[in-house]
C-alpha cells in the first residue's frame, strides 16, 4: 500500500487520481472550471527551485500526463496550467502545486473574457486554507458535471465524498 499523500499539511489521498514515485494529482476542492486539478509533488516544498532536478522533471511530466487526460475527459480545447511560486505570487498553500483547467471556446463561464480565470484563481488560492479546513462528508454523491464551479456565486466546497467520486472516474482514464 503506498503511503498518504500529503498536500503540505492536509492529507489528499482519497482525491488523488493519478500517482507517480515523485508527483501526484488531485481533483480541486472549488474547481474554477469542471475539470480544474492540482498536480503536486510528493516532497512538500514551497517553491519551484525547492524542487530536485528529478522531482521537477516528474512534475512537468504529470503536468502534461494529467493535462493531456484532463482536457480530453471535460471535452476541452485548450488548457490554463498555472503555478503560484510562492507567497507573493498568491500561493496560499506551503507546497509547489501546478493548476490544471480545461478550456473551452464555447460553453466555459470564461470564454467571453478569457484572462478573467487569472483573478478567479488568485480569489480561490486565497480562500484554499480555509475551505481545506471545513471539508465534509456526505452521505449523497453528486454526478462529477454537475457540481458547482468558482463562477457559480453560490458555490460551496465539495464533500470528500464527491471528489472521490470525480476522483475515481478520473482514475479510469489512466488504467
Amino acid at each position: 500500500m503506498s503511503p498518504p499523500l500529503l498536500f503540505s499539511t492536509i492529507e489528499v489521498t482519497r482525491q488523488a487520481f493519478y500517482r507517480t514515485a515523485l508527483s501526484y494529482a488531485i481533483v480541486n476542492l472549488k474547481p474554477i472550471v469542471p475539470g480544474h486539478v492540482l498536480v503536486i509533488p510528493n516532497r512538500p516544498v514551497p517553491r519551484l527551485t525547492d524542487l530536485t532536478t528529478a522531482e521537477l522533471t516528474s512534475l512537468i511530466a504529470s503536468v502534461q500526463n494529467v493535462g493531456r487526460v484532463v482536457e480530453r475527459a471535460y471535452g476541452g480545447d485548450a488548457l490554463t496550467v498555472a503555478c503560484q511560486d510562492g507567497k507573493a505570487a498568491g500561493q496560499s498553500i506551503p507546497h509547489v502545486h501546478f493548476h490544471i483547467m480545461p478550456r473551452k471556446y464555447h460553453g466555459d463561464y470564461f470564454s467571453q473574457r478569457m484572462d478573467d480565470i487569472y483573478p478567479a484563481l488568485e480569489q480561490s488560492e486565497a480562500d484554499l486554507p480555509r475551505d481545506l479546513q471545513n471539508i465534509k462528508v456526505s452521505s449523497t454523491t453528486v454526478q462529477h458535471h454537475q457540481f458547482k464551479v468558482d463562477a457559480d456565486e453560490d458555490r460551496l466546497p465539495r464533500t470528500l465524498e464527491d471528489m472521490e467520486q470525480e476522483a475515481t472516474w478520473l482514475r479510469g482514464f489512466f488504467t
